[in-house]
């Protein structure tokens, strides 16, 4: 049970973590700036807009606590209260 879970945040990690990649991409664009003095060039900048650079900065955060907490379960093994497959569970005899 432990090992599914754990693929599974593994799984949702990664989407988030495509899902924050595409969100940042998303949230910027090239406007036109217009010349500061007369007769000079007009220039490009960078506008972002800010609910989509908030939106990837929690979605990659989320994926970073999901990959910590997917490998932890992954390298924790087998949930020790429950018996694996194979082994017999005998309960303790009371007297």
């Amino acid at each position: 049970m432990r090992s599914w879970r754990a693929v599974v945040e593994l799984f949702v990690a990664g989407c988030a973590a495509v899902g924050g990649v595409l969100s940042w991409l998303a949230a910027s664009s090239q406007v036109v700036v217009a010349p500061v003095v007369e007769g000079e060039p007009s220039t490009t900048s960078v506008a972002y807009y800010a609910p989509l650079l908030t939106l990837s900065l929690l979605l990659v955060t989320a994926a970073g606590v999901l990959v910590v907490l997917g490998v932890s379960r992954l390298r924790r093994g087998p949930d020790p209260a429950k018996p694996s497959a194979g082994t017999a569970f005998h309960a303790p005899k009371l007297e």
